[in-house]
C-alpha cells in the first residue's frame, strides 16, 4: 500500500515541479490529469485506511481537477 501511496503523491509532485519549472501550464490537460489521477489514488488509500481528513482533501483535490478537465475539453466538444 505504501508503494501505491507514493505513486499517487509522485503524480501530484511531478505536475507541481513541471509547473514551477515553467514546462507545463496549470491549465494544460497533462497537469490536470496528473493531479486528478494522483488525488484519486491517494483518495482510495485514505478511504481504505478510513482517514477522514485525507478523504476530504483528496476528494476536493480530485473534484477541482475534474472541473478543470471538464472545462478544458468542453470547447473541443462544442466545435466537434
Amino acid at each position: 500500500m505504501q508503494l501505491v501511496q507514493a505513486l499517487g503523491a509522485l503524480l501530484i509532485l511531478v505536475a507541481f515541479v513541471l509547473v514551477q519549472r515553467k514546462r507545463m501550464s496549470t491549465e494544460s490537460g497533462g497537469y490536470l490529469w496528473l493531479n486528478f489521477l494522483g488525488s484519486l489514488v491517494l483518495f482510495v488509500v485514505a478511504a481504505i485506511a478510513v482517514q477522514i481528513g485525507f478523504i476530504v482533501l483528496e476528494l476536493a483535490w480530485a473534484g477541482v481537477s475534474a472541473v478543470g478537465l471538464w472545462r478544458s475539453y468542453r470547447p473541443a466538444i462544442r466545435s466537434g
